[in-house]
């Protein structure tokens, strides 16, 4: 895994052109069946990818944080949301809560999240390769494929199912 994280961030570099190029194209002509693709590429991705041999998304992005995120969380450290907020948060130039430093604060020395059971909405739907309306993500998408492998494989095979 760490071999191929290291090649990550160039090989999706690599390919930024190309795949910008391609959302281009599938945003003006949308196949009537990608959200079903979309999830069975997904759905065969994680049946190979581990989340937790790679955490790179842990590592090197901070998740936004809804307000019912912040409830949620802060409920379960039986704080208010407010202490939550001092003690974890910042708010960032788009006027987001996000995390006061990465790697993220909640992901332990195995790649366990501390509070998965009650992590941000951002956190569970990431990377957001199953998501209804893919083609509205298309800038999203660009990004993750240089933080998370699965998403590069989930694109490059999209490519290869959808030439367009």
């Amino acid at each position: 895994m760490k071999q191929i994280l290291n090649n990550l961030h160039k090989l999706a570099k690599d390919k930024h052109n190309e795949n910008k190029k391609y959302f281009d194209k599938l945003k003006k002509k949308q196949p009537k069946n990608l959200d079903y693709i979309m999830q069975d590429l997904h759905d065969a991705e994680f049946k190979r990818t581990d989340c937790l041999k790679c955490a790179n998304c842990c590592k090197t992005t901070g998740p936004l944080f809804t307000l019912a995120d912040i409830e949620r969380i802060s409920k379960h450290f039986r704080q208010k949301p407010q202490q939550f907020i001092d003690h974890y948060l910042r708010i960032d130039e788009d006027k987001d809560y996000v995390l006061q430093s990465v790697p993220c604060t909640f992901l332990d020395n195995e790649n366990y999240c501390m509070i998965y059971d009650v992590r941000p909405k951002a956190c569970r739907e990431f990377p957001h390769t199953d998501r209804n309306k893919f083609y509205q993500i298309s800038n999203l998408t660009l990004k993750n494929v240089e933080i998370c492998p699965a998403a590069y494989n989930i694109v490059e095979e999209m490519k290869k199912k959808l030439p367009l």
